[in-house]
């Protein structure tokens, strides 16, 4: 089996089956900078990989929801919330978002680097995810501006700039506000262990209170 003939769950479990460790084990920078001040409720973790963001979260008092394509990885996610004391705050499910989407409304709705090579309705899915937050609450979408400049692979993976992402969002004129919407820079470490710089995007909104 090859990755063209892999489904998008199949890729992922094997991706996480290949090591004990593919993240840093570290939240998301601009998650620690945008939530750090928002009084704790319920959140939802899309794509939440091996957990590092859901377990920040419920380290700082939120009921999370945690959701991954991979079962593989939702199990590492679960013994590393199990080992920092945060189980019973984490509620770890299993969701091919493009098919089914966790219930409920969130104080926030957070989604990381939600691309895949795969055919992901990306779109579709982050409207849906701005329909699950609760009024007053946000919606928090950080994703990639372009591949970075050592991977030819990931060049038909639509990385939508953030006035773009803020568009497909469709949002209701006059029910929502606009906190962030733009772009920024971060050094990372390319596979042959030189420095590069990727130009990320971040959107984040407030539900407006009814």
């Amino acid at each position: 089996m090859t990755e063209d003939t892999m489904s998008d769950e199949e890729f992922w479990d094997a991706r996480y089956g290949h090591s004990d460790q593919v993240w840093s084990g570290n939240p998301n920078v601009i998650l620690v900078r945008e939530v750090t001040d928002l009084q704790p409720g319920r959140a939802l973790d899309l794509g939440c990989g091996e957990g590092a963001d859901a377990i920040w979260l419920a380290r700082r008092g939120w009921h999370v929801t945690a959701t991954d394509i991979s079962r593989v990885v939702l199990g590492r996610a679960a013994g590393h919330a199990e080992a920092a004391g945060v189980a019973d705050l984490v509620d770890w499910q299993h969701h091919d978002l493009g098919e089914s989407f966790p219930s409920g409304e969130f104080d926030l709705v957070s989604a990381h680097f939600l691309h895949s090579l795969g055919d992901m309705p990306r779109e579709r899915i982050l409207r849906t995810a701005a329909a699950a937050v609760a009024p007053g609450g946000v919606l928090l979408v950080v994703g990639h501006s372009g591949p970075p400049p050592w991977d030819h692979d990931h060049a038909h993976v639509a990385l939508p700039k953030p006035e773009e992402v803020l568009e497909a969002l469709r949002l209701p004129d006059g029910q929502w506000e606009v906190l962030l919407c733009e772009e920024h820079e971060r050094l990372q470490t390319a596979p042959d262990g030189s420095p590069a710089t990727r130009t990320d995007n971040v959107v984040k909104v407030r539900r407006l209170s009814e």
